[in-house]
């Protein structure tokens, strides 16, 4: 630890541009001193102006150059123990080419025309919004889309693809789906690709933070000049928004991509990052993790997360390895967040990668979720009932044919919210009983980036079925996830039976994290393959959203509304939803053989059943309901 820890309360720091002048603050208790040095570009021996900063309040170091500098590239050299190194600004909004050196820019500039005006959805409940996560690069990479400019923001912001047969691709896919917020997997500058080989074909998932307030260079079309990647986002932002979508940004704010060619650690050693005795702590198993503690720190965390949603119009963010951070910064930025936009959307990862010297009762996991205000956690109660757990491939869930999971499916179907019908001391996946006050708190789903998709998961735990059948256990696994509480989110592709084969192998990825595009890019070949199932989906999301007994908000409202009925074959799940003047009955037959369950009193439309769905009556029943084997109903009372 530094040996003082001054707090700065302005709300300058980094590089504030004026027409007539740029003043510069860096925050560097500990430094020894501190020069500004002035580039004409990004890279390259450029070297313009070289500035001694002089000390200032709270920790900080400072200085004024006057002129005009939107364009000029900059950075700090900073000493401690006579030792000099040259970083970028942790502070930085814009940057050069791998993000190596800051820039100063009239972010006004940057702005496309009519992004003053533009504004996301403002859903009533967030139980109303179905969020499908999406990668840049995944989503226009492959040949098969056909965009102009592939694995880039502005492929996402294209409209008007199509393939041969006229199916909808890109931003219009994620239209005609119907979901209604995108989370973007990482966006802001990581390190792990070399911008400056932009003809090379790289990947990465992007979790290795670099810059935390400036877009990604890759996924623009010009990473060597910084106001380009801004553009280009906020181009995809308005693109995304025009189109009715909001925009939830995936942040990793529990480590970087390593220590010690980190800015933080250059401009204050050891202070952001959390320690054990000599050693960084590492519950984000990836070599370190953030100390959120810190003043400092959960200073710049918060002021972080406002300028996206402030200067970029974010509608959400979803934090990875959230129980890394401490409640009260998340507290603390959701407070300030819905003073901006108070629809703001926010969840996390419930959890650690490992262990933290932070003390448990003070993270941010979900064991502590009623502890946090207004932000969500993903279920992986649901997951893993569903379709097995997820670090084991041949483990297997509800669907995929583990036998006694009723009453799993039943914790599932609440989101983790206390109801009477629930066996709490029977459910050994979470000790202690329920997590979830209300369904607002829970993200319902089944797949994600991480670890098997959910068609490679079926398929590998199930190698003996027949494509028709992992398609029933598919079609049972979505119908779980959208008539369950709590808000539904899916990986972009599980709709058409996304898989991620290694290439010149016969297996898949479970962690496709830096393979190639051949790996994870989305072939929308398998939507013509898969039709009926992107159909399945398409319809339960209508369902879905035409339903209010489907996205309750309340947690009394899933004690009083919700009924499971009893006594039923081995392998069925079957509950009323009784929501003001409508009365939805839900069942989910797992076994490889058909039955029959007793309908409650009155008449009965069938809008899912085992492989159609959405808000066109199928059929009517009255006395009985015959499922088929490994099959979804829902129906509606006449």
């Amino acid at each position: 630890m530094v040996a003082k820890e001054p707090y700065y309360f302005g709300n300058d720091l980094g590089a504030v541009y004026g027409k007539e002048a740029t003043s510069f603050r860096l925050w560097a208790p500990s430094a020894e001193a501190v020069t500004l040095c002035l580039y004409s570009e990004g890279d390259g021996d450029c070297l313009l102006e070289h500035i001694p900063m002089q000390e200032s309040e709270g920790g900080t170091w400072t200085t004024v150059k006057k002129g005009n500098l939107n364009g000029i590239y900059y950075t700090y050299k900073v000493w401690h123990g006579g030792k000099m190194q040259e970083t970028q600004d942790p502070y930085s909004v814009a940057v050069g080419v791998n993000g190596a050196r800051s820039m100063v820019l009239d972010l006004k500039e940057t702005d496309p025309k009519g992004f003053a005006l533009d504004e996301g959805p403002r859903p009533e409940r967030k139980t109303d919004i179905i969020v499908c996560e999406v990668s840049v690069a995944d989503t226009t990479s492959d040949a098969s889309c056909g965009s102009s400019y592939p694995g880039k923001y502005l492929g996402l912001a294209e409209r008007g693809l199509k393939d041969a047969k006229g199916n909808p691709l890109g931003l219009d896919h994620l239209l005609e789906l119907g979901v209604t917020h995108v989370q973007l997997m990482p966006s802001f500058d990581f390190g792990s690709i070399d911008e400056s080989k932009p003809d090379e074909e790289q990947y990465n998932w992007g979790y290795d933070p670099v810059n935390y307030n400036v877009p990604e260079g890759s996924y623009s079309t010009d990473p060597f000049h910084g106001e380009v990647r801004i553009r280009e986002f906020k181009q995809m932002i308005q693109a995304l928004h025009k189109a009715g979508l909001g925009v939830i940004m995936d942040v990793v704010y529990n480590h970087t991509f390593d220590v010690d060619n980190s800015c933080f650690q250059k401009v204050e050693p050891d202070y952001f990052f959390r320690k054990n005795g000599e050693r960084y702590s590492d519950a984000s198993a990836c070599g370190n993790e953030v100390a959120s503690e810190h003043p400092m720190v959960r200073k710049y965390i918060v002021e972080s997360v406002c300028y996206w949603a402030k200067e970029y119009h974010i509608d959400g963010f979803r934090f990875d390895l959230m129980g890394v951070l401490d409640i009260v910064t998340l507290n603390e930025l959701s407070a300030r967040l819905k003073e901006i936009n108070p629809s703001i959307i926010l969840y996390g990862e419930g959890w650690t990668g490992g262990d933290s010297v932070l003390p448990e009762y003070l993270r941010a996991q979900k064991k502590n979720v009623r502890m946090l205000h207004d932000i969500g956690m993903f279920s992986d109660d649901i997951r893993d009932t569903v379709k097995g757990h997820v670090f084991y491939e041949d483990v297997k869930g509800f669907v995929n044919g583990q036998q006694n999971m009723e009453n799993s499916v039943r914790y599932a179907a609440t989101a983790g919210v206390w109801h009477p019908q629930v066996d709490y001391a029977g459910y050994a996946y979470t000790p202690g009983g329920t997590w979830a006050e209300n369904p607002t708190d829970v993200i319902s789903y089944v797949s994600c980036h991480d670890n098997l998709t959910l068609w490679d998961k079926l398929t590998i735990s199930c190698p003996k079925s027949t494509k028709e059948e992992c398609l029933a256990m598919n079609r049972l696994a979505a119908a779980m996830v959208f008539t369950s509480q709590g808000i539904p989110f899916f990986l972009q592709g599980e709709e058409f039976g996304r898989s991620k084969p290694i290439e010149g192998s016969n297996e898949v990825s479970e962690n496709s994290y830096n393979l190639p595009l051949y790996t994870n890019a989305l072939r929308y070949g398998l939507l013509e393959e898969n039709a009926e199932l992107y159909a399945y989906y398409r319809g339960l999301i209508a369902f879905r959203k035409a339903h209010r007994g489907l996205r309750l908000s309340e947690g009394v409202e899933v004690r009083e509304c919700i009924h499971f009925i009893d006594d039923l074959p081995e392998n069925v799940v079957v509950f009323t939803i009784d929501y003001a003047d409508e009365v939805l009955l839900v069942a989910y037959n797992a076994n490889p053989k058909p039955v029959k369950v007793k309908l409650p009193g009155g008449c009965y439309d069938v809008y899912v059943d085992k492989t159609h769905a959405g808000v066109t009556p199928l059929a009517q029943l009255k006395g009985e309901l015959p499922m088929e084997p490994v099959a979804a109903y829902v129906l509606a009372r006449v």
